[in-house]
C-alpha cells in the first residue's frame, strides 16, 4: 500500500517483514509483550544495519529491493529471538535466510504487483529459516561478509564494518519514519513542499504555469524517469512511483493518501493536465547529506510570473519531523475502519499502548481477527 514505515539511512521498510513475523511467531508461542518488543527491536536492528552496509543506492543499482532482501534477515532474527534459539541456531537462521533473500526491482518496468509480494515473502522466509535452524538445519556462518555472501553478492559498494558500527547506540528502531502519503518515500518531501506552497499562497491549479521538483539522485530512477512513463501512469503502482502524479495530487487534493491512488484519479483530466506541468531535476546540493537526510525542494511558477519556493530537510513523518500520536491514530483508523468498527479500533489502540504489559500477545492477536460472519 506504500504506507509502511521507512528508515532513511537504509532506504527500506522494516515493519512489514519484522512485525508481521513477530506477531505470527509470538501468537503461536504465546510470548509476552516484552518478548515481542525485544524481538522486533532485534529484527529492526539487523535489517536496518544491513541496508546501511549495502549502500542503498548501490543495492538498488544492482536491481534489488532492500525491504525484500534485508527484511528476510530481520525476520529470521525476530523469529529466532521469540523461539529462544541459542547462539549457534540463531547464526544458522541467518545463514539459511541468506539463501532466500530476494526481491527484484523489475516491477518498475510495468507496474507489476511483485513489490507488494516481497515483504510478505521475506517474513515467510525468515520464519522458515528459524524453524529449520531449530530442527538442526545449517546455513553458512559467513553469510554476511563471505566472498559469496550477502554483502558482496548484492552490492558493489558494501561496507561490512557498518553492520556492527554503533550497534544499539541508539537502536535503529528509533530512527524510523512513518509515511503520511501512500507512495514512494522519495516523493513525499516534495508533496509536503507543494502542499505548503499551495495552501500558504492560496494557489489554484489554473494559476500554475510550471512546477520544478528537485529529486534525490538515489530516487530519480524510481520516481522521475523515464519522463514519458512517469507522466502517464497506467496503474496504481505506476502512480505510486510517479513524482508528477504525486505533485498533481498535492496541488489538487492537498493530500496523497491511499484513496487518492486510484484509477479514477489516474484518468482524471485535471490530474493529467497538471502532470504535464511538472519537471523533475537533479540537484547536487540535495545529495550532500543523503542518506542521513532526505531533503526536498520545489519551485512553483504562476502564469503571471510569480515564483514560490519551499525546501525541507526532513519529510513529515521523519523522527526529526514526526507524526503526532493523534496523526498516527488518524492514519490507523483511516485504514483499519475498512474492516473494524470504531469500538474495535479503539480497543486495538488501547492494547498497543500497553503492549509491554501483556503476558500473552495472543490477547492482541484475537482483537486483530476480522469477524466476517
Amino acid at each position: 500500500m506504500e504506507l509502511d514505515d521507512v528508515v532513511n539511512s537504509a532506504s527500506l521498510h522494516p515493519a512489514v517483514s519484522v512485525i508481521s513475523t513477530a506477531l505470527s511467531i509470538g501468537y503461536n508461542n504465546h510470548c509476552s509483550g516484552k518478548q515481542l518488543l525485544a524481538a522486533i527491536v532485534a529484527g529492526y536492528e539487523l535489517c536496518i544495519k544491513l541496508g546501511i552496509a549495502l549502500n542503498p543506492a548501490a543495492h538498488y543499482a544492482q536491481g534489488f529491493h532492500p525491504t525484500g532482501t534485508c527484511g528476510t534477515f530481520g525476520a529470521a532474527v525476530t523469529a529466532a529471538k521469540i523461539l529462544k534459539l541459542n547462539r549457534n541456531k540463531l547464526l544458522n537462521s541467518m545463514g539459511i535466510a541468506g539463501s532466500q533473500a530476494s526481491g527484484s526491482m523489475e516491477f518498475l518496468t510495468d507496474g507489476a504487483y511483485t513489490k507488494r509480494f516481497h515483504a510478505g515473502w521475506a517474513a515467510h522466509s525468515g520464519i522458515i529459516a528459524a524453524r529449520l535452524a531449530d530442527f538442526g538445519f545449517t546455513g553458512p556462518a559467513s553469510i554476511l561478509e563471505g566472498q559469496f555472501g550477502f554483502l558482496n553478492g548484492y552490492s558493489q559498494k558494501a561496507d561490512p564494518a557498518a553492520v556492527l558500527k554503533h550497534w544499539g547506540q541508539p537502536y535503529e528502531v528509533m530512527n524510523t519514519s512513518i509515511k503520511p502519503h501512500a507512495c514512494c518515500r522519495y516523493k513525499q518531501g516534495a508533496i509536503d513542499c507543494l502542499i505548503h506552497i499551495v495552501e500558504e499562497n492560496l494557489l489554484k491549479p489554473a494559476d500554475i504555469e510550471k512546477i520544478t521538483i528537485s529529486v534525490l539522485d538515489a530516487g530519480f530512477s524510481l520516481v522521475a524517469e523515464p519522463r514519458d512513463k512517469k507522466q502517464n501512469p497506467q496503474s496504481v503502482v505506476d502512480a505510486q512511483f510517479s513524482m508528477p502524479f504525486g505533485a498533481a495530487l498535492a496541488v489538487l487534493r492537498k493530500n496523497a493518501f491511499l484513496d487518492r491512488y486510484a484509477i479514477e484519479e489516474i484518468n482524471n483530466p485535471e490530474i493529467k493536465n497538471l502532470m504535464n506541468k511538472v519537471h523533475c531535476i537533479r540537484d547536487p546540493e540535495l545529495n550532500v547529506q543523503f542518506p542521513r537526510m532526505w531533503p526536498a525542494k520545489v519551485e512553483v511558477v504562476t502564469i503571471d510570473g510569480k515564483r514560490y519556493q519551499h525546501q525541507l530537510d526532513h519529510p513529515k513523518g521523519d523522527p526529526e519531523n514526526p507524526l503526532s500520536w493523534y496523526e498516527l491514530i488518524f492514519k490507523f483508523k483511516a485504514l483499519a475502519s475498512a474492516v473494524f468498527s470504531a469500538d474495535q479500533c479503539d480497543d486495538i489502540i488501547g492494547m498497543v499502548r500497553k503492549l509491554d504489559k501483556l503476558d500473552d500477545v495472543s490477547d492482541i492477536m484475537r482483537r486483530l481477527r476480522v469477524n466476517n460472519g
